[in-house]
């Protein structure tokens, strides 16, 4: 008999733990919360939910987006890629507070590198949002003086330069060949694979031992304390949301940046945010729960304790995912056509 009760404290117990977790995934999914899709056809699919525009996914694209990705050739001096900013290694970014381009210039706004990793679910792309895909944010830093510094008629010379990227270029996207936009599509299309699977989207498939006690109770504190109003979607961030709601942004004066001309600011993803200190668009907070705690004073209005700013920390570190193999690409050798390096 004392068996029986035994085992049967234990059945309502797990019942108890299971109806929790039921309820927490409910109450994620109520908030807007959103797992990533499992492959390129769920991308597809939200991609056209979302409205963003995106040219057909090929992996023949890919591979050669991956090697422009590390070609530092598509830069005036011959020494910045993508990757040096968007460090794949690195969690997507560049792991200091304001991007460094051309000549060591630091980024004129003092403007924090985003990762790169799962960016193609954003619905928009820069910090002012001013790019509506991965294609058309691919162009920018490449002609942008503070960055790569290379006009798009020069990126295009540069790479036409090479007959491997010839031949590939003439037999993914025929007689276009290189182009800029080509160049930008291609890229965007290696982008596209960058995507991170966690345990936390295993929790949000139905996997409810994905996450444990402490990373569940992070999540109930994010959703409690209304986090998952800006932080929401599939990328727990990446739209436009007015910036500064409820209080001035200690930092507010580092960088002139202050958003798009309605005051709006694109909202990092969450995902991977652990790996991608410093933190906000100017990169002046290294600590991840600094940050939160900014967050609750400047964008809700509410103080969040020290033991809650752990509490939601924890959860996040369950948003950190398994990154995609990529193999560093042999690049095509230079020719006589090709132009030198300007430094």
């Amino acid at each position: 008999m004392k068996h029986f009760i035994v085992s049967l404290s234990s059945i309502l117990v797990a019942s108890t733990l299971t109806l929790s977790a039921a309820d927490l995934l409910s109450q994620a999914k109520d908030s807007g919360l959103v797992p990533l899709p499992k492959d390129q056809a769920g991308i597809e699919a939200m991609l056209k939910e979302y409205g963003v525009k995106f040219s057909a996914f090929s992996q023949e694209k890919a591979e050669l987006g991956k090697k422009l990705y590390f070609e530092p050739r598509l830069s005036k001096s011959g020494l910045i890629s993508c990757n040096t900013c968007h460090n794949l290694g690195l969690g997507g970014a560049d792991g200091i507070s304001a991007a460094v381009g051309h000549k060591w210039v630091a980024n004129p706004h003092h403007l924090n590198s985003p990762t790169v990793y799962n960016s193609v679910l954003n619905s928009v792309q820069f910090w002012d949002g001013r790019a509506g895909d991965l294609a058309d944010q691919a162009k920018g830093p490449i002609e942008a003086e503070p960055e790569m510094a290379t006009p798009a008629k020069l990126a295009v010379q540069k790479i036409s330069s090479l007959p491997e990227y010839q031949s590939e270029f003439k037999k993914i996207y025929g007689r276009s060949g290189v182009t800029f936009d080509n160049i930008a599509d291609a890229i965007a299309n290696f982008e596209r694979t960058l995507i991170t699977p966690s345990r936390y989207d295993a929790f949000l498939n139905g996997d409810d031992k994905a996450l444990s006690k402490a990373e569940k109770e992070g999540l109930q504190v994010f959703l409690d304390k209304g986090c998952a109003a800006c932080h929401t979607g599939v990328n727990l961030g990446g739209s436009m949301q007015s910036f500064e709601v409820a209080g001035k942004y200690k930092f507010a004066d580092l960088g002139d940046f202050k958003g798009d001309a309605n005051g709006m600011v694109k909202t990092p993803t969450l995902r991977n945010i652990a790996e991608t200190a410093p933190y906000f668009h100017n990169g002046a907070i290294w600590s991840l729960t600094d940050a939160i705690k900014e967050m609750g004073s400047i964008q809700l209005g509410i103080n969040i304790s020290n033991k809650e700013a752990k509490q939601i920390a924890t959860f996040l570190q369950s948003l950190s995912g398994e990154k995609p193999q990529v193999i560093y690409p042999q690049l095509p050798i230079a020719t006589d056509k090709t132009p030198k390096p300007e430094l």
